[in-house]
């Protein structure tokens, strides 16, 4: 399951009470080329693994905190975030911007080659015009990041995020994508994507010393790619 790499990473993963950040810390803890995982979590996991260190931070607004925790590390993987109108479309905005860009802040400085892999979505606008706010805010995110300095930062933007074991849906919109998956996936196979295999290839990018052909943006059909190149590669 290895990828190329000059020696074992010290990541961090954010969002690992989510579906996608549980994913990606699930499948970082078991890489071979993974040295340790950091998960900073507003409440601790109930999980153990000798690789796994949690921090609990509640204030994502001020990470200036966890300067120290994020010393000397490779890579990061974002994956928290708020479902439009699971929240106040206020706080939608302090979540999808203000704290990735405040982690960034304090990530860059404290590890500045430090690889950065953002969750973002599809339709996501850097120009703001947006009719959704969803689209216009982690259009902004992006923006942000491309201008915090890091060398290798890779925004992801995939689509339907298919969750895999069950769950409850946070709307009715999921419900019914959740129950035509099947359909929808053969019909459209660009625009549906794994939860693990997502948070896989946000894991493998900040693991691999090999950047993967283009990006830093990498919509649902580019994310697909690395998956399926991924699999190959260990066949």
């Amino acid at each position: 399951m290895s990828v190329p790499t000059a020696g074992q990473k010290r990541i961090v993963i954010v969002g690992a009470t989510g579906m996608v950040g549980g994913y990606a810390l699930r499948y970082a803890l078991e890489h071979p080329a993974v040295k340790s995982a950091t998960a900073i979590v507003r409440r601790k996991l109930d999980i153990s693994h000798p690789k796994l260190n949690q921090v609990v931070h509640r204030d994502f607004a001020d990470c200036s905190a966890l300067a120290e925790t994020l010393s000397a590390q490779d890579g990061a993987v974002f994956c928290l975030g708020a479902y439009t109108g699971a929240v106040s479309n206020a706080e939608l905005r302090t979540i999808t911007v203000d704290y990735p860009i405040e982690f960034a802040r304090v990530l860059h400085a404290s590890s500045p080659g430090a690889a950065f892999s953002f969750l973002s979505g599809s339709g996501a606008d850097p120009t703001g015009r947006s009719r959704m706010p969803f689209a216009r805010y982690k259009g902004e995110a992006e923006k942000a990041l491309l201008a915090a300095g890091f060398s290798r930062l890779y925004l992801f933007r995939p689509a339907y995020i298919y969750p895999v074991e069950p769950r409850k849906e946070p709307n009715f919109s999921y419900r019914m994508l959740r129950a035509i998956y099947p359909a929808f996936r053969l019909l459209f196979p660009n625009q549906v994507i794994r939860a693990d295999d997502l948070a896989q290839a946000m894991v493998d990018v900040v693991v691999s010393e090999t950047a993967p052909r283009g990006g830093p943006i990498f919509e649902n059909r580019d994310i697909r790619a690395m998956v399926k190149s991924f699999h190959q590669r260990i066949e």
